[in-house]
């Protein structure tokens, strides 16, 4: 008899419940055990009622009987069976999704999405623009079983690696050590990002109640803001604390020293009371960096008045992020105060002295409310006269300022006169030069042999042909050869100072103030014996020192036992 209509709503919502609620195996099982009890017209009643294919509910059916062979453990249907999978169906759909997604380097460069969003969404809807299909879903299964993931920029990229800078690092933990075993103070300083004070949306969240957030400004505009902070951090490596000094003016070189004399003040000369040296690691750029000349000067002051002599080591450039400062101070300082804005000098100050860690971590700050003006000009005098000395290696990044310069026995302005010069004896010290006074001797008189002579005066007279001051419209000389202004330095004189370039380092400004010269005669005579030297294959060795000032020479001439003086004297 037919099934009545009654019969198949009943069925219709019994299966409606049931069947999500089982796998796909399960559910033809399911369809074909009502099928049998309806009997005759069963299988098109089911089907109709579940939404199904009358095939489907046969299979179920012959399943049930034990028509078929059962399924191995786990499987709800036969190998190969269901849909085929977009890529199947489309071989090449996933390297037209590949295209659309790989680096632009390697991909398509005139692709439509290259400078888009890459969305699923997207992806999907260029696929189809091709004349292929892929849902949404389906290109996010694609891309993850091609080794894709969503990804975030990464922070890694530090430029060109110097090729010194895992031996900077390396040279950095040996002066740590060394300062520590000694009981010596060493600190990590640096400049926290500037922070604009006002009703500003500030990154990060914190526990509120529900529906509660705090509401701040919707655009972040300088004009609007009530000032700005710029945090100066001071990390004590041994005792593991902070010292912030938080400015409202600039970040300059003046900033950062006074920030480091209000440690030193306030808990440093606590801390370490024996103290005679500092050691501070700074980064190689900024107000502290290692180019600043100010940064110097105001050194050397605060270790003029402290009686300390401050060694500082730069971090390698580009490695700002590996200075202790960083990791150890301000980004617990960045959890202590995220989600809160910064709505007033106060709320920074407290925020930043609040900041703990599980390791100990203990904070102080306070403000700074002091104008550091910016442009201010270091002079080659003030510059010269900071008794600061370069380490042997890399002494631009390594370098000791010490709390006293030696004096020398006359004059050191930054014009000396004529008869102004340093004792030539002096200079010509094997603790300066890096070669005995016979060796230095036997130097000078090789350059003054015969055939290095005629071989100099045919390439000076090649350089004078070169010279485009030295001739008239024509090629015709201004003067006979022979006239003009006698040379300043003899060749004694230029020898010694190409010399002591060499080993100490030293600048054209430094030597200039020695030989009472200008500083381009400077660079005109030491470039000049270089190539003299080069044709008699001398290879000078690496510097013993890197000395930047005259004060730096004379700290390190006196260190040797070497007092320098301005009289006149004979060398070697």
């Amino acid at each position: 008899m037919p099934i009545s209509n009654e019969v198949r709503d009943q069925l219709a919502l019994k299966l409606g419940v049931l069947l999500p609620h089982l796998n796909e195996r399960q559910q033809r099982l399911a369809l074909a055990a009502e099928a049998r009890l309806l009997g005759h017209g069963g299988v098109r009643a089911v089907a109709h009622a579940a939404g199904v294919s009358e095939t489907t509910v046969r299979k179920g059916v012959f399943e049930l009987e034990g028509g078929e062979d059962p399924l191995p453990d786990g499987r709800v249907r036969r190998a190969g069976g269901g849909r085929k999978s977009a890529e199947e169906l489309d071989p090449l759909l996933v390297p037209a999704l590949l295209a659309l997604v790989e680096p632009d380097e390697r991909g398509d460069p005139m692709s439509p999405l290259r400078w888009t969003t890459r969305s699923l969404r997207s992806l999907a809807g260029e696929l189809t623009r091709q004349g292929r299909t892929a849902s949404a879903p389906t290109v996010g299964r694609l891309l993850r079983e091609n080794g894709f993931s969503l990804q975030a920029n990464a922070k890694t990229l530090e430029g060109v690696q110097h090729a010194d800078r895992d031996a900077q690092f390396q040279y950095i933990n040996g002066q740590v050590k060394d300062h520590q075993a000694d009981g010596e103070p060493v600190v990590s300083v640096d400049t926290k990002k500037k922070e604009i004070v006002g009703e500003f949306k500030n990154a990060g969240r914190q526990w509120r109640p529900a529906g509660e957030p705090v509401r701040v400004d919707v655009h972040d505009f300088p004009g609007d803001a009530l000032g700005k902070a710029l945090p100066y951090g001071i990390y004590d490596l041994a005792a593991n604390t902070g010292w912030v000094n938080v400015g409202t003016d600039h970040d300059t070189a003046a900033f950062a020293v006074e920030s480091i004399r209000r440690w030193w003040n306030g808990q440093g000369s606590l801390d370490y009371p024996q103290a005679r040296r500092l050691l501070i690691t700074a980064d190689a750029g900024g107000s502290n960096g290692y180019r600043t000349r100010a940064f110097k000067t105001e050194l050397a002051a605060f270790a003029a008045r402290t009686g300390l002599a401050v060694t500082v080591c730069h971090m390698p450039p580009g490695t700002s992020k590996w200075n202790k400062v960083e990791h150890r101070l301000f980004s617990a300082i960045t959890m202590t105060w995220r989600g809160r804005p910064l709505n007033s000098h106060e709320v920074v100050v407290q925020s930043i002295a609040a900041t703990t860690t599980r390791t100990g971590l203990t904070v102080h700050a306070e403000l700074d409310t002091g104008a550091y003006p910016i442009g201010v000009k270091v002079s080659d005098a003030e510059l010269n006269a900071v008794p600061v000395t370069g380490h042997a290696f890399h002494g631009e990044w390594n370098y000791t300022v010490h709390p006293h310069p030696a004096s020398p026995a006359g004059p050191t302005g930054p014009t000396p006169g004529p008869t102004a010069v340093f004792d030539r004896r002096a200079l010509s010290h094997p603790a300066l030069t890096g070669m005995t006074c016979a060796a230095l001797t036997e130097l000078t008189e090789l350059t003054e042999l015969t055939e290095l002579t005629e071989t100099l005066t045919a390439d000076w007279q090649t350089l004078q042909r070169q010279d485009p001051a030295a001739r008239r419209d024509g090629g015709e000389r201004r003067r006979a050869p022979g006239g003009g202004r006698k040379a300043k330095l003899d060749l004694a004189d230029r020898v010694l100072a190409t010399v002591l370039q060499h080993n100490l380092a030293l600048p054209p400004t430094v030597l200039a103030h020695l030989f009472a010269v200008s500083k381009d005669t400077i660079r005109h005579t030491t470039s000049e014996i270089r190539r003299l030297m080069d044709q008699h294959s001398h290879t000078p060795r690496p510097p013993a020192a890197h000395l930047n000032t005259v004060a730096g020479l004379l700290v390190h001439a006196a260190a040797h036992g070497v007092t320098l003086t301005t009289e006149t004297a004979a060398t070697c």
